[in-house]
């Protein structure tokens, strides 16, 4: 075992080459240490107070680093956690932080995220290579994507990350319970659960209001299928006493004659065929439905599939203008536009300001309307001539569709 220092001038012992090749300190990993020494750096140079090996006064804990304001009326700990730990062990040491009201930041330099990365407000790091890169947080710190509605990693160096933490820039945040699941790695379909986040407040927000969005949605298509419902149950209301009202008069007529035998027979032939005719067509739509349930994706693929980018640009510029100009709305047009199942396979646009509301939706799949009875309450928005009357051709006389008479070459 022989000495050397660290960049930061502290002596340390390291085994001689071919052993193990792990450097200690006191007892300490190498790795370890020099992780602690980075926290105390960083929070230097955010204009705290640092100190090592900080223990309460009753002994209840004992911070690796603790980073004190310069008026000294906020106090933050810093937990370098290497080894294996119970989530109901850290939430209590997390707990006796808190009853000293005193902030705590977990850190794993782990090459695996933790399992209690997302039990307390916690972040994952990894260590310098070998050209020049600095500590960086890779997992526990991210931001929420509005538009597709999901968090999202966002990898930062880990300086810059406890400059945040101590100004109060990013902050533990809890994901609503439809938000945590988030995509990571390569694969398709490649995900992991995060509770919590340390995040911004502009993230929060977002989180927040894409929630709420989310559930008018979803009470607006609620009602939507109940309207449908009720709908179906008026027609099949309507039938039912229609039919009863045919089958009083036959019982109201006198008995036929024995020569009239004959014609009673043909008349209830002829109703049975009718009855017959009726309960085929019925079955007939419903297999119809399902049948086009089952291939909507190929069928809404093959409708988007003659418009290029710059003519989406061109029709979402056109319903911005038409929204300004005979509404004075602003409309939000997204980065990444997306169809929506619940609207026909059409993509659904928002106004923009503080009552965000659903503005229009643009080029909803006729042959797709039959299976979203919304759009009736809908205002859909159209290119050109053919496609107005494509949709009117399917949607009720009261539809509101707006055609914006732009060129098909364009």
């Amino acid at each position: 075992m022989h000495a050397k220092h660290s960049p930061q001038g502290v002596r340390f012992f390291c085994h001689d080459p071919g052993r193990d090749g792990t450097c200690e300190l006191g007892g300490e990993s190498w790795g370890h240490h020099m992780l602690k020494l980075e926290l105390a750096s960083a929070v230097r140079s955010a204009g705290w107070h640092a100190a090592l090996e900080v223990a309460g006064g009753d002994g209840a804990w004992r911070a690796d680093v603790m980073a004190s304001s310069p008026d000294g009326s906020r106090r933050i700990a810093w937990e370098a956690q290497l080894s294996p730990i119970t989530d109901r062990d850290i939430l209590a040491r997390t707990a006796r932080y808190t009853a000293e009201d005193i902030g705590v930041c977990w850190v794993s330099p782990g090459p695996q995220a933790p399992p209690w990365i997302d039990v307390v407000p916690a972040v994952q790091v990894s260590a310098p290579d070998q050209h020049g890169q600095r500590w960086r947080v890779v997992d526990g710190l991210g931001g929420f994507d509005a538009a597709a509605g999901m968090w999202e990693f966002k990898p930062q160096e880990l300086g810059r990350f406890v400059r945040w933490v101590l100004s109060g820039s990013v902050t533990p945040v809890a994901s609503l319970p439809h938000y945590t699941s988030v995509p990571r790695g390569c694969g398709l379909g490649h995900y992991v659960q995060r509770r919590l986040w340390w995040t911004s407040a502009q993230s929060e927000r977002a989180q927040h209001g894409h929630d709420r969005r989310r559930q008018v949605q979803a009470e607006r298509a609620g009602r939507a299928r109940q309207e449908a419902a009720d709908r179906r149950a008026a027609r099949q209301q309507q039938e039912h006493q229609r039919r009863q009202q045919l089958q009083r008069r036959r019982q109201s007529q006198l008995m036929p004659a024995p020569e009239d035998e004959e014609t009673r027979r043909a008349q209830a032939q002829e109703q049975r065929r009718v009855e017959q005719a009726w309960r085929r067509q019925r079955e007939q739509e419903a297999a119809k439905l399902q049948e086009l349930a089952g291939r909507a994706v190929e069928v809404a693929r093959a409708w988007w599939q003659d418009v290029q980018p710059r003519q989406l640009a061109e029709l979402f510029a056109a319903v911005a203008e038409r929204a300004w100009h005979d509404e004075e709305v602003r409309v939000e047009i997204p980065e990444r536009p997306q169809v929506s199942e619940s609207f026909a396979y059409g993509i659904p646009l928002f106004t923009t300001g503080r009552l965000r509301a659903l503005y229009g939706i643009v080029r909803p799949c006729p042959e797709l309307v039959c299976l979203s009875p919304q759009l009736e309450f809908q205002h859909m928005v159209v290119r050109d001539e053919q496609e107005a009357r494509q949709l009117a051709g399917v949607m009720s006389p009261r539809a509101r569709i707006t055609n914006l008479c732009l060129s098909r070459d364009a």
